[in-house]
This record gives structure tokens, C-alpha cells and sequence, in this order.
């Protein structure tokens, strides 16, 4: 795969939008998704659960045969460190990069958003058939 594709509702890096509130607690760290990937006879299909993140807040680019899904989950409501007793969620900037396991198609890439689950799909390429070809003397 030779092509660049990217996949983003607003046209929009996830990581330049606009500040709505401070967003200092985003420069210190960055969390990582976890993958689903498998394949159909068709397809190649990766999710990942991404709960309380909207698609607008999604960048999702293919370079070569690289897979880039970037985002960000802001909080709804600010809350001392002090106030909490367990805080176990991720809040903030998150990244995955992957090496597609196939060759696919990104120009026909889609993704889809639905009940916190994030599933992209890349229809695979048709392999490569060897034809021989035989060679007539003149």
C-alpha cells in the first residue's frame, strides 16, 4: 500500500482542536488502545473500545501499511486529585500504531463509531496471480 488515507468527521487533527478548559493534565502521558484485528474472507477488521470518545475527537490516518488511530478523552467535569478514591480510567491523548497484518485497500477504508466501539474496514487487496506467459519464436 503506497497511499495515504485519512479518516476524521471534521477534517480536523483530534489533537488541535480547540481548548475548551485547560487541558495541562493531557501533556503527561499519553495512553495506548487495545486491538482487535482479524479478517473476513474480504476484509480486514480492527476495533477497539473507545468509550466517552466523540468522532470528532478521532484521527485515523493509513501510511503505507502502517495504521495510525489517534484521539483524545476529555473529561466531562474536573475533580481534585485529593477527592478521588480509585482512579483507574484514562483521561487525555491516546495514540496506537500497527503494521496491517495484509495487504488492504486504503482507499476503501471505512470506520465506524457505534455503543463505544470503534471498527475499521479494509477491504483486502486481490493477491498478486502469476500468469505464465510463453515466448514464440518468429
Amino acid at each position: 500500500m503506497q497511499s495515504e488515507s485519512h479518516l476524521n468527521k471534521t477534517g480536523k487533527n483530534a489533537t488541535n482542536a480547540k481548548p475548551q478548559r485547560s487541558r495541562e493534565w493531557l501533556l503527561e502521558s499519553e495512553g495506548q488502545l487495545t486491538l482487535d484485528i482479524y479478517q473476513t474472507r474480504t476484509e480486514l477488521i480492527i476495533k477497539s473500545t473507545i468509550a466517552g470518545v466523540k468522532s470528532e475527537d478521532l484521527d485515523i490516518s493509513v501510511t503505507n501499511d502502517i495504521l495510525t488511530i489517534k484521539g483524545v478523552r476529555l473529561k466531562e467535569e474536573e475533580v481534585k486529585p485529593e477527592d478521588y478514591y480509585y482512579q483507574e480510567c484514562y483521561w487525555g491523548p491516546f495514540s496506537r500504531s500497527v503494521i496491517l497484518p495484509t495487504d488492504a485497500d486504503p482507499d476503501r477504508i471505512k470506520a465506524s463509531l457505534k455503543n463505544g466501539i470503534l471498527t475499521i474496514r479494509f477491504p483486502k487487496l486481490e493477491k498478486v496471480k502469476t500468469k505464465k506467459i510463453s515466448v514464440h519464436t518468429e
